[in-house]
């Protein structure tokens, strides 16, 4: 690690002050802006009782999610065709902004609108964290700093719920503006203080040329060159999915009803379109001709896997801990917590050793084996295992699970051309 100069790929370079404070802020941006993906859901029952609205609470967390995620792969592309620092600056700000306003909501219809906003500052600064990331360190040197901040993301999402709790029941009272049954507001408000630090770092020691990038055109020549319709079909097709699945899983609709089946063949028939549209764009949103690329090709596939058997323990384990062994809803939350620890655990051991030894495939061979170990021992469970034997089988699976995380989007990162970093690291990013 040089820790005292670093040559940007783009051009820019960073020193010493400037090098800390840039990670530093990159680090509080990601830590926030994950943090709101989970850090509402404990406050949800306080901003319920002050706000009501019960029949739309699910929104709020969900506003955030859709519109983060919607906004990954759109500006991970346009970073690559104007650069990399307005864009960070602007979610950065929109993500503030968002946060002001759902901490001022009035009503439940305003917290949700308000935080689609803040979900979209959220999604940029998301995307562009990993990438400035790789923007600023070569290939070699990557590794241990993607795992570092894999496991600030890993962490966020670890004890989002328990900092959500703690300012719902214990923030402070400003008079009229935070009263204790408003306490919940904290949760947005305390992104302020920190984010501004976050930005004023950015905006002064990020250098306006850490990236490459694809576009020579200037002005208007270059906006016309933006891929809209492409952004326009892949968000749309993205809303769409999450949309079917969110009132599939959460039973606001059955999974055979028209209105899941219709918004899932329709999300289906738009990301069709999106990728005949990619064919004929001068500058794609996703370039299809990474595809070509098998290391590229394996580690999207490789991810989308990985988030389906994510989410399979996720929905799965809680249930089962609550219907078969009969563990409180709270309990079992604190019950699949390593699950999340050994997963970031194993992230950071593989970033280590990817580091040391620069062995991709060997380190996501063992990976997978050991998850695959974890996920058979899963599927003998039973009704007379005990809580012990199910946290075991969670941690093999965890250790397995988490190098995926870091791995992957390294190997991504490593085998395109730098100027299209943005678009390569959004794209693994979008699918796991």
């Amino acid at each position: 690690m040089q820790s005292t100069e670093t040559t940007s790929q783009g051009g820019g370079r960073l020193r010493g002050f400037a090098l800390f404070s840039v990670l530093a802020a990159l680090m509080l941006t990601l830590l926030l802006e994950a943090l709101d993906q989970t850090v509402v859901g404990t406050a949800l029952p306080r901003i319920i009782g002050s706000l009501n609205g019960f029949d739309r609470y699910t929104w709020v967390v969900n506003a955030y999610i859709l519109a983060s995620v919607t906004m990954v792969p759109i500006v991970g592309k346009l970073s690559d065709q104007f650069g990399r620092k307005w864009f960070l600056l602007a979610g950065a700000f929109v993500f503030l902004v968002g946060s002001i306003l759902s901490g001022a909501a009035q009503t439940m219809n305003e917290l949700i609108a308000f935080r689609a906003l803040q979900g979209l500052g959220g999604g940029m600064g998301i995307a562009l964290v990993f990438t400035v990331v790789g923007d600023i360190f070569t290939p070699a040197e990557r590794a241990r700093w993607q795992g570092i901040f894999g496991v600030v993301y890993g962490f966020s999402n670890l004890v989002g719920p328990a900092i959500g709790g703690w300012l719902t029941d214990h923030g402070p009272i400003l008079g009229s503006l935070v009263s204790d049954a408003t306490r919940w507001r904290w949760v947005f408000y305390i992104n302020v203080p920190v984010g501004l630090l976050a930005l004023l770092a950015l905006l002064v020691y990020l250098p306006s040329d850490i990236s490459q990038r694809t576009s020579t055109h200037t002005g208007w020549a270059a906006i016309r060159r933006v891929d809209w319709l492409g952004a326009l079909l892949v968000s749309s097709a993205t809303v769409g999915l999450l949309l079917g699945l969110t009132w599939g899983s959460n039973a606001i609709y059955a999974w055979n009803s028209a209105q899941v089946i219709g918004v899932l063949v329709a999300s289906g028939l738009l990301y069709v379109l999106f990728f005949i549209v990619e064919r004929l764009a001068s500058e794609p949103v996703l370039p299809l001709d990474l595809f070509r690329n098998r290391v590229f090709s394996m580690a999207l596939l490789l991810s989308f896997l990985q988030l389906m058997v994510l989410i399979g323990l996720t929905l799965y384990l809680p249930l089962f801990l609550q219907g078969v062994l009969g563990v409180s809803a709270t309990n079992s939350g604190a019950a699949i917590t390593p699950l999340t620890l050994s997963t970031v655990a194993g992230s950071a051991i593989a970033s280590i050793l990817v580091a040391r030894f620069l062995r991709y495939r060997l380190v996501s061979i063992v990976s997978a084996l050991i998850m695959t170990v974890g996920l058979l021992l899963l599927t003998r469970i039973s009704t007379t295992i005990s809580l012990f034997e199910m946290i075991i089988f969670m941690v093999i699976t965890g250790l397995g699970l988490g190098p995926f995380f870091s791995v992957l989007q390294l190997a991504a990162q490593n085998s395109i051309p730098r100027n299209r970093l943005g678009v390569g690291t959004a794209a693994v990013r979008f699918v796991g």
